[in-house]
């Protein structure tokens, strides 16, 4: 089987245990924002922050480094159960480590949260761990069940705790953390995970070199959060909690733009990964790239053109500030994909240090940046940092890894075109026209079909040549 037809099949696989799930969620929104006041929902996302701030911190994101060291040994059952028993055997040590400092310090934190903060982040951190060795052992059929699993009976859950019990932010954190403890006992009975697991292969040197790769992960990781959650801890100190509600519901829309990428980003970095050192990975990785941008593109054109009319229904009114927050963030997440795009080689080529070096620099200017257009923007602030970190840094890793691997080349026709359109959708979201909002959706769809015409027109040929097989 070919690159193309691997990395089709593992997007699929992927895409069936996520997508529906967080469409899901997604849909969700308008129970969410009904149901909790824009306070309530800026609690729990501040939670889920702070917990996505510390769990890279805590593990020193081994995870990553199991499911780089398992795709080179999927055949070989001693060099498996090694460095899954090490990273078991590092993640627990650290596990501890963690504990030991909340006990210390948890009689100065006076929040009634907290116990379901550090319970969420172990369990989050096993079933991470776990998600990884699926992918590692070439599994993404169990990693999409997984993944499946978690965001069902989380939304399951968060429905129970809600609505029928009525138990606002602690039903929502109740909710996400037997989600996660659901999906942990399922990957590690399907998995086998406890065939692999022996103290007695505790090896120094195999956790070593876990950390070695997966230590300059970890500002990269911090950076990402920046990039992502950081805002929100500076709006809840300076604008309040109910702004930090309001920025959240308004992220959601790109956030959704970016889970849709990030589920194909797992198997497009296994491919990238796999194939490295191909004497075609040049024109082979370049042109999956334009493809792929054009496709997200089109996208995030697409959702800003739609958003007038999909807001107001997915969210309640007493959210409706963050309105005009949404066409930044949702380019600001297709800035953020081309940034994941050009990442992947530094991955494939084990560079995680360059991943490093250019997530923290573009880390500082977000901040930056937010905290000096606070005063004068407001919550606007939070999107225009976050647009400008992302799009310094896609511009940096583009030349950067054309300097030391090879040049990441784009369609300079496609690029100005593209801009074009994105001056003229942005011009009539904020008109917000009910007439020129109709345009607006016929200008990103005709726009979806030039840019990708030659993609969809392949994709048709083969699925009609594959149906006039089938009838012969």
């Amino acid at each position: 089987m070919n690159r193309e037809k691997n990395l089709i099949k593992n997007t699929l696989i992927i895409t069936i245990g996520k997508v529906c799930t967080q469409l899901i969620a997604f849909f969700l929104l308008p129970l969410y924002t009904e149901i909790l006041s824009t306070e309530e929902y800026g609690i729990v996302d501040l939670l889920n922050t702070l917990a996505s701030l510390l769990l890279p911190i805590i593990t020193f994101q081994v995870e990553q480094a199991v499911f780089r060291e398992l795709m080179e040994t999927r055949e070989l059952f001693y060099e498996k159960k090694c460095i899954i028993s090490n990273s078991i055997i590092s993640v627990t040590f650290q596990c501890f480590i963690f504990l030991l400092i909340f006990t210390t310090i948890s009689p100065l934190v006076h929040n009634k949260y907290k116990y379901f903060l550090v319970i969420n982040i172990i369990v989050s951190i096993y079933n991470s761990l776990f998600l990884q060795i699926a992918r590692g052992f070439g599994d993404n059929t169990k990693y999409a069940i997984g993944s499946f699993i978690n965001a069902l009976f989380t939304i399951i859950f968060n429905i129970l705790f809600l609505v029928v019990n009525k138990l606002g932010v602690n039903g929502m954190l109740l909710g996400t953390l037997l989600g996660q403890a659901v999906s942990l006992i399922y990957l590690f009975f399907s998995l086998k995970v406890y065939k692999y697991i022996s103290i007695y292969l505790f090896n120094k040197k195999v956790i070593k070199a876990l950390w070695k790769y997966s230590l300059p992960l970890i500002p990269n990781q911090i950076s990402w959060w920046v990039f992502n959650s950081s805002d929100r801890v500076i709006v809840s100190m300076l604008l309040g909690l109910s702004s930090t509600g309001i920025l959240s519901a308004s992220n959601k829309f790109s956030s959704m733009l970016v889970t849709v990428y990030n589920i194909f980003n797992m198997s497009w970095t296994e491919s990238i990964s796999l194939h490295i050192n191909d004497k075609d990975i040049k024109v082979y990785y370049n042109k999956m790239f334009n493809i792929i941008l054009n496709l997200f593109t089109s996208i995030a054109i697409g959702m800003i053109s739609f958003m007038p009319f999909i807001y107001p229904i997915m969210i309640n009114s007493k959210f409706s500030t963050g309105y005009g927050l949404v066409p930044i963030l949702i380019l600001s997440a297709l800035f953020s994909i081309i940034v994941s795009l050009v990442g992947v080689i530094y991955v494939a080529e084990k560079s995680t240090k360059e991943v490093a070096n250019t997530s923290i620099m573009a880390a500082i200017i977000n901040i930056v940046s937010h905290l000096v257009l606070i005063k004068f923007l407001g919550l606007y602030a939070a999107a225009i940092s976050t647009f400008l970190a992302y799009f310094i840094m896609a511009f940096y890793r583009l030349i950067d890894v054309g300097d030391k691997f090879f040049a990441v080349k784009l369609n300079k026709e496609n690029s100005i075109r593209t801009l074009i359109i994105i001056i003229i959708v942005l011009t009539l979201y904020y008109i917000n026209n009910i007439y020129l909002n109709i345009l607006s959706i016929l200008i990103s769809v005709i726009f979806a079909w030039v840019i990708n015409r030659k993609s969809i027109n392949l994709i048709l040929e083969k699925f009609l040549k594959k149906i006039w097989r089938v009838k012969l």
